[in-house]
């Protein structure tokens, strides 16, 4: 499975690189580009500096829908995960051109995430963190039509609320070059390492969807750094959500891996969340307060910035590599902690 997993990220950031390069000159073609000089244009970039098209989802499905083609079967959870990234890639890229409402997009999110779990994708247990699983399926619904068919109620509300979370979350993690695309590829890429881990055919496809995901974003990232020639747009980040809340469920509920992996964006959704229910404002409507913001307003640069998203998904990748599941949640307790404190220290100075 090493060599499958090699094979996939190659594969996946060759085919972006190819495409990229046609999506930015396709976009730039029809005026579809986020211009800082345009007053009224909402800004998905929180540092754009000219004028530079969106769209980084394109390449970023194209690579990761042909990957998963060539070394997966086509079986009705295939065709749900395609069908529900594809969904997710045209809301995306109309938002890229057209800047459409918060709760529509919010909407479309939800209604990706019911065709994944509709295939029968869910999550049945979790683990927990100080010893054994917690069951979550003791409360289900069986019925006919056209076959019989059975929900898992608290299993199934868990699946969907999880993958909507790490669509948005991870997305609000997106304001300056390079920024998405390097922790995404980098915490896809320690999400399959750890799935190798177990040896057998039953990670598969967790492997395929990680080598995908993190070359589709490495094909993409030297075109995303500073300078930046193209921006991830709603629909790369979306997607980017999207494909790293899957792999948390299909490698069996690792959902505490995966938020450990990518605990700077979580965190920072976390407190995103808190901090706009405490002043009672939108939930979904940017505030300019994430955490690359309140960073470039105390005078870090772009690329510094980007550097420590990767640095810390990297070390965070690690640290998952050595731990175990108990010791994983002690440190994320105190990592949680740190952030805090670190959030409350920005908050007096910006």
């Amino acid at each position: 499975m090493t060599i499958t997993f090699i094979i996939s990220i190659i594969v996946a950031t060759i085919i972006s690189t190819l495409v990229t390069p046609l999506t930015i000159t396709f976009f730039k073609s029809r005026g579809w580009v986020e211009d800082p000089k345009i007053k009224n244009q909402k800004s998905h970039n929180a540092t754009a500096l000219a004028a530079i098209p969106r769209g980084g989802g394109i390449p970023i499905f194209i690579s990761i829908a042909i990957v998963l083609l060539v070394f997966l079967p086509l079986d009705k959870r295939l065709l749900a995960i395609l069908l529900a990234s594809l969904l997710t890639l045209l809301v995306g890229v109309w938002d890229d051109i057209k800047d459409i409402s918060p709760k529509i997009r919010l909407l479309t999110n939800i209604v990706a995430a019911l065709i994944v779990v509709a295939s029968g994708i869910g999550i049945a247990y979790i683990s927990n963190p100080l010893g054994g699983i917690i069951d979550l399926s003791f409360i289900r619904f069986t019925f006919n039509f056209i076959g019989p068919h059975t929900i898992w109620v608290i299993s199934d509300i868990l699946a969907i609320f999880w993958i909507v979370w790490c669509m948005n979350s991870i997305g609000w993690a997106t304001g300056v070059d390079g920024q998405l695309p390097g922790f995404a590829a980098i915490s896809a890429f320690f999400i399959g390492l750890l799935a190798m881990r177990f040896g057998d055919t039953s990670q598969l496809s967790v492997i395929v969807i990680c080598g995908a995901v993190a070359g589709a974003f490495l094909g993409y990232l030297p075109f995303n750094i500073f300078p930046q020639k193209a921006m991830p747009g709603y629909s790369g980040k979306s997607l980017a959500g999207f494909f790293l809340a899957l792999v948390a469920i299909l490698s069996g509920a690792k959902l505490a891996t995966v938020i450990f992996v990518l605990g700077i964006p979580m965190l920072d959704g976390f407190f995103t969340l808190l901090r706009r229910l405490f002043h009672h404002q939108p939930l979904l409507k940017p505030d300019g307060q994430h955490l690359h913001h309140r960073l470039l307003a105390l005078g870090w640069s772009r690329p510094q910035i980007a550097l420590a998203y990767w640095a810390f998904s990297f070390i965070l990748g690690i640290i998952a590599l050595l731990l175990n599941s108990q010791q994983k949640f002690y440190t994320f307790i105190g990592l949680f902690l740190v952030f805090m404190a670190f959030i409350i220290h920005l908050s007096k100075h910006t």
